[in-house]
């Protein structure tokens, strides 16, 4: 579950710089260290979080929803971390919660054995229960590694031309001879095409294709949605929407198997065949399929629509950007796809986006649940509780980050110079995204076909302004006017 399933629209001026900087103690704290669980004796040794458990019954959530709908809750999140330290206590969602501030914190939240993932109750119903988000210890690493087949870096190479050739179509279709597009849909919409080709070995007359495209964008409507499955509300339509998409999913997988039993494919095909022929029962098959359809769609389609908000606000950094990019494809024959090689010369790009994501990461915050007492920082945090970190309190830490509110790729052209889990867009450990490369790739393919076809600024009445409902989504879908770049490479 994200702090963003809980939140209603709020908007905040793309630039960031409406909000505050965090307190400097975050990144200066003292390293913390934790172990896997305490014995009784410990737990009467070790005193509990400091802070409160707020009103009976509702504890801090309603002070807190109220603080994401009026887009104040880092400052809220931060005068508590200012007052009680890097770690404090607090109650959510009738949930004993232990709020972690700091680098040390994001290390903790991310590699500690003692504490898993939780889910909303909607994104479970919609999605699954047995993602590879869900499942831990060797049932993860087993899961993991088969969606690794497809993510890792030699599979990934395989597949930079087919990415290229998705995305030329897609702005052939979507965006040649218009004059206003909105961007986040637009790139929504070629994520989900990109994912279906290469990872699930759908071509673009496929019929599923077309199917599983309209239930998803309805489906994702509902994982943060009130679980309430009555007549004519939003989960109810959902759900049935996901209902559809599974069965879907369903018939897919069956013609995979019986072209495996037939000798007609291999487990390298695609990722359903894999899983068919490791042995993943149909169900968990299903369940991942899903998951991996929203982890890949809103994440990448995000990080690319804020790039391009940024670039248009920052006018340096487009020209860097540009000018790295029509190298590039003065490099290239007419019509030649993009290669490995050519995505390792787009170092700027890349900081640029890794910039976007440390402004505006995909997720606000992320909740984890203790499964055994566990020692953080010299505290208890008992069985049960919930434990929280914040994106942006490592990422918007002038100490980490000087100047934090100020848009520049530089910060990430030498990536050593950020501390260990002081950038975590993509989480960090052993379930660090299986898909950031896959992601990487993805944007900058997308990025250099967008930059050197067209020019673009926001169109009239778009403020640049975005919610986080329930992820980072811009005002107007962030519309743009556009102008084709006469360029006979493509």
């Amino acid at each position: 579950m994200t702090l963003d399933s809980w939140r209603q629209t709020t908007s905040v001026n793309c630039s960031g710089e409406s909000m505050p900087s965090p307190p400097r103690f975050l990144s200066r704290s003292r390293c913390y260290t934790a172990s896997s669980s305490t014995r009784r004796a410990g737990r009467r040794r070790r005193p509990s979080p400091p802070g409160s458990y707020g009103l009976p019954v509702v504890g801090h959530t309603l002070t807190l929803l109220g603080a994401l709908r009026a887009n104040t809750a880092e400052d809220w999140l931060r005068r508590r971390a200012t007052a009680y330290g890097p770690v404090s206590r607090l109650s959510l969602f009738r949930y004993p919660t232990a709020f972690l501030v700091g680098p040390s914190a994001n290390k903790f939240v991310f590699t500690s054995p003692a504490l898993t993932t939780m889910n909303s109750e909607a994104f479970s119903r919609m999605v699954g229960r047995r993602t590879v988000r869900d499942v831990s210890g060797e049932e993860h690493a087993r899961v993991r590694a088969m969606m690794m087949q497809f993510l890792k870096l030699d599979a990934i190479k395989r597949h930079v031309a087919g990415m290229d050739a998705e995305v030329r179509r897609h702005l052939d279709a979507d965006w040649h001879g218009r004059g206003t597009v909105a961007v986040m849909p637009s790139m929504k919409a070629l994520t989900f095409d990109v994912m279906s080709t290469v990872l699930f070995g759908m071509g673009r007359d496929s019929a599923v294709r077309r199917e599983l495209s309209a239930e998803f964008q309805q489906l994702v409507q509902g994982i943060w949605a009130v679980p309430l499955d009555l007549p004519f509300t939003r989960f109810s339509r959902c759900l049935a929407a996901s209902r559809r998409g599974r069965r879907a999913v369903a018939g897919v997988i069956a013609e995979r198997r019986a072209k495996l039993e037939r000798g007609e494919s291999s487990p390298a095909d695609d990722i359903v065949t894999h899983m068919l022929a490791k042995g993943l029962p149909d169900e968990e098959i299903t369940d991942n399929v899903m998951f991996l359809m929203v982890a890949a769609h809103d994440t990448t389609a995000a990080l690319i629509t804020f790039l391009l908000r940024h670039l248009d606000a920052n006018k340096d950094a487009y020209a860097k950007v540009l000018e790295e990019q029509q190298e590039i494809a003065r490099s290239k024959k007419s019509g030649e796809a993009l290669s490995w090689e050519d995505l390792g010369r787009m170092r700027y790009t890349w900081a640029a986006a890794m910039e976007t994501l440390r402004m505006v990461p995909p997720p606000f915050s992320m909740l984890r649940r203790a499964l055994d007492d566990v020692e953080y920082g010299g505290y208890l945090i008992p069985k049960g509780w919930q434990v929280m970190y914040v994106t942006n309190m490592t990422h918007w830490d002038p100490a980490i980050f000087p100047r934090p509110g100020q848009f520049d790729p530089a910060r990430f052209q030498d990536p050593s110079a950020i501390p260990p889990y002081g950038f975590v867009p993509f989480g960090g450990g052993a379930r660090i995204c299986p898909g950031n490369e896959f992601a990487r790739v993805e944007t900058l393919v997308a990025v250099h076909h967008i930059v050197t076809r067209f020019r673009w600024r926001l169109a009239a009445g778009c403020d640049g302004s975005f919610s986080r409902y329930p992820m980072p989504y811009p005002s107007q879908g962030l519309l743009i006017d556009i102008e084709p770049i006469d360029d006979a490479n493509h």
